[in-house]
């Protein structure tokens, strides 16, 4: 056979089987990238999970894109809802990174637990408006009307913290309210003033203004003896607490206090 011949015989299943090497080294490199994606580029791929009163719901969705836009590639996940439930949910094991409550008693619940990673801190703090529906069907002017039985009132429970606070001023106040019906959070208490479900509720300030004209706002004294403060933790089991920490120094920042205040919340 010619030498020729013979040497191309000879490179051919050597070719082959570097060809085969190499790409098996490409589909090795793939994977290790899909793998290890997620870790890069500043938490890339990565998730927050930030559990957070219901009155918080404009304005910290307002924070977590906020904290999406300066983390590219991260996501911040919200569970809204009365305070006793999430903290009753984290006791019971469910995953979260951040937990902002409308109250120190239902902060307590976590820290109690030892599930709160280090001491809660108070950013903001709230107080109660009577809403009525924009054109006020039940010519409510003052706490006082509550009580008249042609005035259908919703509260929230007594476990949430707008209905705990609820509760104080209607104590301080010497009025007696029969509700129609109790809320599990002050978002549920609300709508059902906007949709004429009821004449009035006893909401957070806060809520009101984010309600804009579907509902009027009134200030009653007594509000000022049922302040709620609002403490914020990162917590022990944090599935991503360096990002944690993160979205709690945001909410702590002056834009996180600015954005606060600008939807009613006041400085601790």
């Amino acid at each position: 056979m010619p030498l020729k011949h013979l040497i191309t015989r000879l490179a051919a299943p050597v070719a082959a089987r570097l060809t085969i090497g190499v790409t098996g080294l490409a589909l090795l490199a793939g994977a290790a990238a899909g793998c290890g994606g997620t870790s890069s580029g500043g938490g890339s791929g990565k998730t927050v999970t930030v559990f957070a009163a219901a009155s918080l719901t404009e304005t910290f969705t307002t924070l977590g894109r906020s904290f999406e836009g300066s983390h590219p590639g991260v996501k911040v996940r919200f569970n809204f809802g009365g305070s006793s439930a999430l903290a009753q949910q984290i006791t019971q094991g469910a995953p979260a990174d951040v937990f902002a409550a409308a109250s120190p008693a239902t902060m307590k619940t976590v820290t109690d637990a030892h599930l709160a990673d280090g001491q809660p801190q108070i950013f903001v703090r709230n107080r109660l408006q009577i809403a009525t529906p924009a054109d006020n069907p039940g010519k409510v002017t003052a706490l006082k009307d509550l009580a008249s039985p042609k005035v259908k009132v919703v509260l929230c429970a007594e476990q949430v913290p707008c209905g705990a606070a609820a509760n104080k001023a209607l104590a301080a106040a010497g009025v007696t309210v029969k509700p129609v019906s109790l809320e599990k959070d002050v978002k549920g208490a609300l709508n059902k003033v906007t949709l004429g479900e009821a004449d009035a509720a006893l909401v957070y300030r806060t809520d009101v203004k984010a309600a804009g004209a579907k509902v009027h706002g009134i200030d009653f004294p007594e509000a000022a003896k049922a302040i709620n403060d609002y403490p914020i933790v990162t917590l022990a089991k944090a599935p991503q607490p360096a990002l944690a920490k993160e979205f709690l120094g945001l909410v702590v920042s002056a834009q996180g206090r600015t954005t606060l205040t600008a939807a009613g919340f006041d400085t601790p």
